[in-house]
């Protein structure tokens, strides 16, 4: 049987309100199962809204509860700008460098 292929890191660019702030929302998504951390950084402030760059990395990222979690935050994800994904046992393959 082949072993379940998972999302390992994502990076997202999220609009959110200024209420919960980034680290009452980066205690919630360390929170969940089979996350190991996050990285929020903000990118933009606006008078009612943050744009934030979240980085997470973990054993097996549920995509579909973290939408939830975000949505349920007042938050919405306006791209996905980078996956990691492989199977669960294996290591993050990370980002090569292209020529120039």
């Amino acid at each position: 049987m082949q072993e379940k292929v998972v999302i390992k890191r994502i990076v997202l660019d999220v609009m959110k309100p200024h209420k919960p702030a980034i680290i009452e929302i980066g205690a919630e998504i360390s929170a969940l199962e089979g996350i190991d951390g996050c990285n929020i950084a903000l990118v933009e402030l606006d008078k009612t809204v943050e744009n934030v760059k979240i980085t997470i990395e973990g054993s097996d990222v549920d995509f579909k509860r973290l939408e939830e979690l975000l949505e349920d935050n007042g938050a919405s994800i306006h791209s996905i700008d980078k996956v990691s994904m492989g199977r669960k046992s294996k290591g993050i393959v990370e980002e090569a460098e292209s020529r120039k």
